[in-house]
């Protein structure tokens, strides 16, 4: 055979490419621009559009069993905290109708007694509801906003209760809109009454104990305060009806370098989770009259 005729190239398990660096390097530059193109040029975007409408059927076949049993397990879990809230509601029922039936009772025999007694009738709270919408901006005032203001006849230093009890007074008003601040605003008090003991007191905001609290201050520290006791309005301060729950007293300190002891509050309202409150007209107590110097009888005779 003669040599001309000869295949001189090299069998295909003998071939060489490009090397492993070289293809590394070209690969790796093709990625980075791919990359960069697509960061700028979004030339992916379709192509991640059309993979995600074709693979979007197997993607819902594979999520319906996860979906069914979860689905099945929130029902079963709703099902059985709607009993427990409903058997809780119906308890609550039968108690507030029987605290229903007393407060009736108690308010004709207290109208008699001021009838006897002739005092001055206590005056009917007006009031309206409102809605919590937002808590304000500030972050180191406890205060919310609620969706009534000037024009639904919100006045400033009206207070706000829920259905648990105090939560606050109506600091500022606008147009449409009110702020509230919290009763664990540091720069809030409030009149309180300890129905246990009949003492009165002022508790002010204490927002850096127990996420928010309130404290009773200057009550001396041999007084007759335990931990349960139930803290109300007064009324005294002209503002807030009297008789609203307004605190619970949790921790009492006694120290001996201090003549007063530290009495830390928890808020009966929901400082932090009212959806829905009421907004009370201020209760203003008349203004006094201006004293007037007695005239002696024998100057105003002998003039």
């Amino acid at each position: 055979m003669p040599l001309g005729t000869l295949d001189r190239t090299p069998p295909p398990f003998f071939k060489q490419g490009p090397s492993a660096l070289s293809r590394l390097v070209f690969f790796s530059a093709l990625a980075v621009f791919l990359m960069v193109a697509d960061t700028r040029l979004r030339i992916s975007q379709p192509v991640r559009a059309a993979v995600s409408v074709v693979i979007y059927p197997l993607q819902w076949l594979i999520l319906q069993p996860v979906q069914a049993a979860r689905h099945g397990a929130e029902y079963f879990s709703g099902l059985q905290g709607a009993l427990a809230d409903k058997d809780r509601v119906q308890r609550q029922l039968v108690e507030q109708g029987r605290r229903a039936q007393q407060v009736e009772q108690l308010v004709l025999e207290n109208r008699r007694l001021r009838a006897l007694l002739d005092l001055r009738p206590t005056a009917s709270l007006d009031s309206q509801t409102a809605e919590v919408l937002y808590d304000a901006a500030d972050p180191h005032a406890r205060r919310v906003i609620i969706d009534r203001g000037m024009t639904h006849g919100i006045t400033a230093g009206a207070p706000v209760i829920d259905e648990r009890g105090v939560i606050g007074q109506v600091t500022r008003v606008y147009p449409l809109v009110s702020e509230v601040t919290l009763l664990s605003d540091r720069d809030q008090a409030i009149p309180i009454l300890n129905t246990r003991t009949g003492a009165r007191g002022v508790a002010y905001g204490d927002p850096q104990t127990a996420g928010g609290s309130l404290e009773l201050r200057f009550t001396p520290a041999s007084a007759d305060v335990q931990a349960g006791d139930l803290l109300t309005t007064s009324g005294v301060d002209g503002v807030y009806p009297a008789g609203l729950a307004v605190a619970t007293i949790v921790k009492v300190e006694r120290r001996a370098d201090s003549p007063f002891a530290r009495i830390i509050c928890a808020p009966t309202a929901l400082m932090a989770g009212s959806r829905h409150v009421l907004v009370l007209k201020p209760v203003v107590p008349p203004a006094p009259l201006p004293d007037v110097p007695a005239t002696p009888a024998g100057k105003g005779a002998r003039k």
